[in-house]
């Protein structure tokens, strides 16, 4: 074992061989942006638990602060120079002995979280990983409810605790195709979900937060994925009756997973009936440990606020942009400007029910009114574009180009990749399936009346590379067929291949009735041979035969006779 260096102290719990260094929730815009509201000035700040690099770095001003993530509002500048002392407890002794050298000014505890004494208690303690990465595999594992009061005891009077809980029955969990109460990882090495004290619903969060002493200032749904949230939700936010442009960020690529339903659809679905805080993937919550002599509902009344900036009602994080949510509006970080929020419906999504319906007609007249709204300058992918029935408005701006590009290779590049997505996904359609996306795209901008050549496809494949939007192999893999897709598809195929067994039994019937009625012809055809056969060998045939010899020799004479 290497000596550990002068910052890192060693509390008992130790694992020596043992790393978390990638196995951490991958915060990255949100989480970073929402980090930075709530950093104390001149405060102490304590992260519980793995965290990613990018955040470490952003709060102990370390030298690659500007390595993570740089699209949103808080960049590692402005989250250093608010709290006085960071601290970070970890149960790994090589990541401890890693971040200590990293961070010369951080103090790191070594060891398991039910094993770590302060002198000071902290105004802000991030444990934005959960509390299962804090207890040691040397030990039994505690239950959560211990490890949130022992978590809950380092928080001072007037601090804070930011706390990210897993929700076990999360959209994540129903469209996840592996058992849910292993995650075949090797720091999985006890099933999770039988901890009866671990909340099973938002109320028992905020009810095992009351009880260690902590008043919930904000909770936060988290989207799409607990390994990877880009997506929080506020509460009040979620009882709103969100737009479904919100719903295009908060789907998990599927990647190497095997699913068994769409995450898109299923997501969606659970924001129309009002569950989408019971069926997030994490929650996030923010709560404070009052100041003595104050009433909880005083401090849960008070000003949400930490270093004189509000606490989000949302924050979405889309490609390298932090978005801040509101129920009709979204803001760009730092200092953009209030967009509203689009109503309507996915245009990708009407298409692909059309297709499922074989409903051309009405593909037809969506194709016909996103050509007139291109040619009028408009410009946005399928998946990025809302219809409200009447107009189309893009959820994203598209990026302006160089130079001018005609409205019908602009067209041609959005049907193209609707049609990557959609024989990709293995959606039904009602024309040939032998078509790859090219010869299907070049169907669609036909049908939209705007017939294009495979010269305006070559053109439209290029500005589609240019945007940087082009589908590439990650996206095509997370839009692979589902086990459910996979099921639609043996039925309606079990029913094709029906039909065409009936037809092919009532062709074979007809086939054996013709075999029948061709035997008995050959019957009748040979017995009449045999009878012509038979008369030829007659007497009265071959006198008859030789006594016509003359006569045609006659004809002929007289023929040549009167040339």
């Amino acid at each position: 074992m290497t000596e550990a260096p002068g910052n890192v102290r060693l509390i008992g719990g130790e694992m020596l061989l043992w790393s978390d260094a990638d196995a951490a929730t991958d915060w990255r815009g949100a989480g970073l942006e929402l980090v930075r509201r709530l950093v104390p000035s001149a405060g102490r700040v304590l992260l519980a638990g793995p965290h990613p690099k990018s955040l470490i770095a952003a709060l102990a001003g370390g030298e690659d602060s500007r390595g993570g993530f740089s699209g949103g509002a808080g960049s590692g500048d402005e989250m250093s120079g608010g709290a006085s002392s960071v601290a970070v407890l970890v149960r790994s002794y090589p990541d401890a002995c890693a971040l200590g050298e990293r961070h010369q000014a951080l103090d790191v505890h070594c060891g398991r979280l039910r094993a770590l004494s302060v002198a000071e208690p902290y105004d802000l303690v991030l444990a934005l990983d959960g509390l299962e990465r804090t207890h040691s595999a040397e030990e039994p594992a505690p239950p959560w409810r211990a490890s949130l009061d022992a978590l809950a005891a380092l928080v001072a009077p007037g601090g804070r605790l930011v706390l990210a809980v897993p929700n076990d029955l999360g959209i994540d969990r129903f469209v996840d195709a592996r058992p849910p109460d292993r995650e075949g990882a090797d720091g999985h090495w006890e099933p999770h979900g039988f901890d009866p004290s671990h909340p099973g619903g938002p109320e028992a969060l905020d009810a095992a937060l009351e009880a260690a002493g902590l008043v919930v200032e904000r909770c936060y749904a988290a989207y799409p994925a607990r390994s990877a949230p880009r997506a929080l939700f506020g509460r009040e936010l979620l009882r709103e009756n969100l737009p479904e442009a919100l719903t295009v960020p908060l789907t998990a690529p599927g990647g190497d997973t095997m699913l068994v339903a769409d995450p898109l659809r299923l997501t969606r679905l659970a924001f129309r009936h009002g569950l989408g805080e019971h069926l997030a993937p994490l929650w996030l919550t923010v709560a404070t440990r009052p100041v003595s002599g104050n009433d909880p509902a005083e401090v849960r009344a008070g000003d949400d606020s930490a270093g004189g900036e509000p606490l989000p009602e949302g924050l979405v994080e889309v490609g390298r942009a932090v978005h801040e949510v509101t129920a009709t509006s979204t803001r760009r970080l730092p200092g953009g400007a209030v967009r509203p929020i689009p109503r309507g419906r996915i245009v990708e999504e009407v298409l692909v029910e059309a297709c499922a319906r074989e409903d051309v007609r009405s593909v037809r007249d969506l194709l016909a009114g996103l050509a007139a709204w291109v040619a009028e300058g408009g410009d946005a992918a399928a998946d990025n574009l809302v219809w409200d029935g009447e107009r189309f408005t893009a959820i994203i701006p598209v990026p302006a180009l160089g130079g001018p590009v005609p409205a019908q290779v602009v067209l041609c590049r959005i049907l193209w990749r609707f049609a990557v997505r959609l024989l990709a996904a293995g959606h039904h359609h009602p024309w040939p399936w032998p078509l790859d996306a090219g010869q299907l795209a070049l169907t669609l901008c036909g049908m939209a009346g705007q017939p294009c050549d495979q010269d305006g496809l070559d053109r439209a494949r290029k500005l589609e590379a240019e945007l940087g939007q082009a589908p590439g192999t990650a996206e095509l893999a997370g839009a692979a067929p589902t086990y459910r897709d996979l099921l639609s598809a043996r039925d309606r195929l079990t029913d094709q291949l029906t039909a065409s067994l009936a037809r092919i039994a009532r062709l074979e019937t007809k086939l054996t009735y013709r075999e029948r009625e061709l035997v008995r012809t050959r019957a009748k055809l040979r017995r009449s041979q045999r009878k012509a056969a038979s008369l030829r060998r007659s007497l009265g045939f071959r006198l008859a035969r030789r006594l016509s010899r003359p006569r045609r020799a006659a004809r002929k004479v007289l023929r040549l006779l009167s040339r």
